[in-house]
C-alpha cells in the first residue's frame, strides 16, 4: 500500500498595477503641440529678426519664453501654470456673470417655476421604459451631448468573511465586464458610484414594530426599544450605482435615435448587462425606475429630505417626485466648495493613479463610512476604448515613451520604466486585453459648514491610504458634484478644449 504526499503551493497575494497615462512625444517635456509651438515660435523669431529688426525679435522671443514657461512649469498634480491661469480666469468670468448662484422654485430664476437640476444636468430629460424582464427603468437623455444613460442599482456583497480566491475571481470578472464594454455597440462611458450616508433608523423601527410580540417579556421589549433608539446613531448605509451612457447615434454620422427607440433597444440589452454584473460581486442588480432615480438625486442635493423619504416609505407611502422637481431650491458654488440646500460639499478628482502594484482592497478605507464625513460619494469614471483605437493608442504611447528615453544620452530612471510599462501595455492589448480610460471623483458632504475642515483632512488621509493623488476641483465644484452623481454625464464632452489636445500641450 503506497502513500501519496499532497503539497499545496503557496503564493503571495495577487497585485494589480501598470496604469498608464498616455503621453505625447515632444522636446523638453513638451507634448507634440507644445513642441510645434516651440519650433514655430523659433522660426517666427528668425523671420522677424531678418525682416523687422532686433528689437521686435527680442520682444517676440520674450513672449515665446513666457508661453513655454507657462506650459513647462507644473505643480505636483501635473497641471501647468497655463492651465491654472485658465481655470482662475474662467472662474472669475463665471462669478462676474453670476453663474455660480442658483435659485429655483416659484420665486427663483429657473424656468417654469420648478426645482430643476442646475448646471450640466439642467437640460437632462427623464423617461420610463420596460425591459424584457418586465422591469421599469429610467432613461436619461442629455441633449448637449446627444447621449442616453441608464442607472443600475446594486447591492455589493462586500469582502468581509470572503476567501481571497473568491475576491480574485470577482476582480477578474469585473475586469472582463469593463473590457466587454468596448465591444458593446454605442457605449460611450460608464460610472460606478459608492455612496455612504447615515442611517435614519426608520426601517429598523418599522421592522421591530411589525415583528414584536405583545406577550414578550418586558425585559426583551426594553432591550429592543433601546436597540432601536441607539443603533441608528452610529450606523451607515452603503449604496452602489452603475450608470452606463450610450450614444444616441448608432454610428458616427448616423441619425440620432429617439427616447422610444433607445428604450426598446436597451430594454432588450438590460438583462444581459445586469446579469453579467452579478458575477463581479455586485450582488443583486436591477435597473432604477424613475421614482428611485428621482429620490436618489433629490437626497443628494438636499440630504435633509432623506429622513422624510424614509418615513414615507416606512408608512407605505410613495413620495411623488418628478424630474423637474429634484434639484435644489438654492445653490452657490465657491472656488473650493459647493453649498446646496441643507448641506455643503467638496469634490476632489484623481490626478494620479497609484504607482507600483496594489492589492484588491486598496480602496476599502476610501469607500468605507467615515465619522467626520456625513455623506461620502466615490465615483469611478470609465470610458471604454474600442479595439481599433486601442491598438493605435498603445502603439503611439510606446513610441512616445521610447522617444523620451532616447532623446537624451542619459535617460532618467522614470523614462526607462515608462518604456517597460508601455511595452507591457502593448503586449497585453495585442493578446486581447481591453483598454479603458478611468478617473475618480470623491465628494464629501457635511451638514454644518464649520466641519468642512475636518472633512477635507479626512479625505486627504483616506487618499493616502488608497495611494491616490487627489486634487480639489477648483472653480468647477458644481459641475464636479453633478458628475459624481449617477447621471451618466461625460465631462470630456462638455469642455471647450478637448482632452486629447490638452494632453499634447
Amino acid at each position: 500500500m503506497g502513500q501519496v504526499a499532497a503539497t499545496v503551493e503557496s503564493r503571495g497575494p495577487r497585485t494589480y498595477g501598470n496604469w498608464r497615462q498616455p503621453t505625447s512625444p515632444g522636446l523638453m517635456g513638451l507634448g507634440s503641440v507644445g513642441t510645434s509651438i516651440l519650433l514655430g515660435g523659433l522660426l517666427l523669431v528668425v523671420f522677424t529678426l531678418m525682416i523687422r529688426g532686433v528689437l521686435e525679435a527680442v520682444v517676440l522671443a520674450g513672449i515665446l519664453v513666457v508661453v513655454l514657461a507657462a506650459l513647462l512649469i507644473k505643480d505636483s498634480h501635473g497641471r501647468s501654470a497655463l492651465s491654472r491661469i485658465g481655470a482662475r480666469l474662467a472662474w472669475t468670468s463665471a462669478r462676474s456673470r453670476g453663474s455660480h448662484l442658483y435659485r429655483s422654485g416659484p420665486l427663483g430664476r429657473a424656468l417654469w417655476g420648478t426645482y430643476q437640476l442646475p448646471g450640466l444636468a439642467a437640460p437632462t430629460r427623464l423617461s420610463e421604459h420596460t425591459d424584457s424582464y418586465g422591469r421599469r427603468f429610467a432613461l436619461l437623455y442629455t441633449p448637449a451631448t446627444g447621449s442616453f444613460s441608464i442607472v443600475i442599482g446594486t447591492e455589493p456583497d462586500g469582502a468581509a468573511l470572503v476567501d481571497q480566491e473568491q475576491i480574485d475571481v470577482w476582480v477578474a470578472d469585473w475586469g472582463h465586464w469593463l473590457s466587454n464594454l468596448g465591444d458593446e455597440p454605442g457605449i460611450e462611458a460608464a460610472s460606478v458610484t459608492i455612496e455612504t450616508a447615515p442611517d435614519s433608523g426608520t426601517r429598523l423601527r418599522r421592522e421591530v414594530a411589525m415583528n414584536i410580540d405583545e406577550n414578550a417579556p418586558e425585559f426583551a421589549k426594553a432591550m429592543l426599544a433601546e436597540a432601536v433608539h441607539r443603533y441608528p446613531s452610529g450606523s451607515s448605509t452603503v449604496k452602489a450605482y452603475v450608470a452606463i451612457t450610450f450614444s444616441a447615434a448608432p454610428r458616427a454620422g448616423g441619425k440620432k435615435r429617439t427616447a422610444e427607440e433607445m428604450g426598446r433597444e436597451l430594454g432588450a440589452r438590460l438583462p444581459g448587462l445586469t446579469g453579467s454584473l452579478q458575477a463581479t460581486g455586485a450582488g443583486s442588480a436591477h435597473p432604477l425606475d424613475g421614482q428611485e432615480l428621482c429620490e436618489t438625486i433629490r437626497v443628494a442635493y438636499d440630504p435633509a429630505a432623506a429622513v422624510l423619504i424614509d418615513e414615507a416609505h416606512a408608512n407605505g407611502e410613495v413620495p411623488e417626485l418628478s424630474w423637474p422637481d429634484v434639484g435644489p431650491s438654492a445653490a452657490q458654488a465657491s472656488w473650493d466648495g459647493y453649498r446646496h440646500d441643507s448641506a455643503y460639499s467638496m469634490t476632489w478628482s484623481m490626478t494620479s493613479a497609484p504607482r507600483g502594484s496594489v492589492q484588491s482592497g486598496v480602496l476599502a478605507r476610501l469607500l468605507a463610512p467615515h465619522r467626520d464625513i456625513a455623506r461620502k460619494r466615490v465615483t469611478l469614471l470609465y470610458r471604454p476604448i474600442d479595439a481599433a483605437r486601442a491598438a493605435a493608442m498603445v502603439e503611439a504611447d510606446l513610441r512616445a515613451a521610447e522617444f523620451r528615453a532616447t532623446s537624451t544620452s542619459k535617460p532618467a530612471a522614470r523614462d526607462s520604466l515608462a518604456v517597460r510599462s508601455a511595452q507591457a501595455t502593448a503586449s497585453e492589448e495585442a493578446s486581447g486585453a481591453g483598454l479603458v480610460n478611468f478617473g475618480i471623483l470623491v465628494t464629501a458632504t457635511v451638514f454644518d459648514y464649520e466641519k468642512h475642515a475636518d472633512a477635507r483632512a479626512a479625505v486627504d488621509n483616506l487618499s493616502a491610504t488608497a495611494r491616490l493623488r487627489l486634487r480639489p476641483v477648483y472653480g468647477s465644484q458644481d459641475s464636479a458634484f453633478a458628475a459624481a452623481l449617477p447621471l451618466g454625464l461625460v465631462l470630456t464632452k462638455h469642455v471647450k478644449i478637448p482632452s486629447e489636445l490638452r494632453s499634447k500641450l
